[in-house]
């Protein structure tokens, strides 16, 4: 019986993962060399990766600054009550338990040419919906979780009595988070940074709603993706799908040497 779950967990293992890498890179190179660099060199493509590489920067740096704030209120934040740190705490974990397209979509109900507020951003000529901003939002919404939920044990595992001590010894705040803080969290911000950048990379459905798909526009590299093979573009579609899956093999082994990293510290 032993040796049948070891087969199914590697039967498993081959067809959903490995099989489809393969199958990737296999399609990339349906055309051969001149195929894959044609279809990376096209209008779109260069577009579509420029706008990922963007957002995954833009992103990375909000949630990184934001994320880790957000952490350090909701473990060092004596100042807020237990119910209210329980209510922000379910408030993060939300893009968990709702799908990314209905983030989309409650961003573009908030934030669209339709709604009040967005009316308001068009007429002092700043579009959220169907452009960058909104793309931006979309994909900060589905990965803030990620760098708040690395941090937060980190922090409440090493406890406050060092930044106490700091504290009292007269040393300023910001002093005080890069000197003790700091030194005990960067590799759980490590962490939580390659996740982020990993989701980034990958995200579909939010950006699909409020980016609307414009081709050279407000395309990214994996709607033009979904967009190449409604086209029947399969060598297109494998290129930069072997691009974004690269990216995160790389991010993957990343994650791994921070993740010892961490646990050594």
């Amino acid at each position: 019986m032993r040796r049948l779950w070891i087969t199914l967990t590697y039967a498993v293992f081959l067809i959903l993962l490995i099989a489809p890498l393969v199958k990737i890179f296999t399609g990339s190179w349906e055309e051969g060399w001149s195929g894959f660099v044609e279809a990376l060199s096209r209008k779109q493509s260069l577009h579509a990766l420029m706008m990922t590489g963007i957002i995954v920067v833009v992103v990375t740096l909000l949630n990184t600054l934001f994320g880790v704030m957000l952490a350090l209120y909701l473990v060092r934040g004596t100042w807020l009550s237990n119910r209210l740190k329980g209510l922000m705490n379910s408030i993060v974990d939300l893009p968990f338990a709702v799908s990314p397209v209905i983030g989309g979509l409650m961003i573009v109900l908030i934030l669209g040419p339709n709604s009040v507020f967005g009316t308001f951003f068009e007429d002092i000529g700043f579009k959220v919906v169907y452009a960058l901003p909104g793309m931006i939002l979309a994909t900060l919404f589905v990965t803030f979780p990620l760098m708040v939920r690395e941090v937060m044990p980190v922090l409440q595992e090493i406890g406050s009595q060092q930044e106490e001590a700091a504290s009292t010894l007269g040393a300023y705040s910001w002093y005080t988070f890069w000197k003790v803080t700091w030194p005990s969290i960067r590799w759980g911000v490590i962490y939580g940074v390659v996740l982020t950048v990993a989701r980034s990379l990958g995200e579909f459905g939010a950006v699909l709603v409020v980016s609307g798909n414009i081709m050279n526009k407000t395309q990214t590299a994996t709607t033009l993706v979904y967009q190449d093979v409604e086209n029947f573009n399969v060598t297109a579609a494998s290129s930069v799908a072997l691009v974004l899956a690269a990216f995160s093999v790389g991010l993957l082994l990343l994650m791994e040497w921070a993740k010892k990293r961490k646990e050594v510290h």
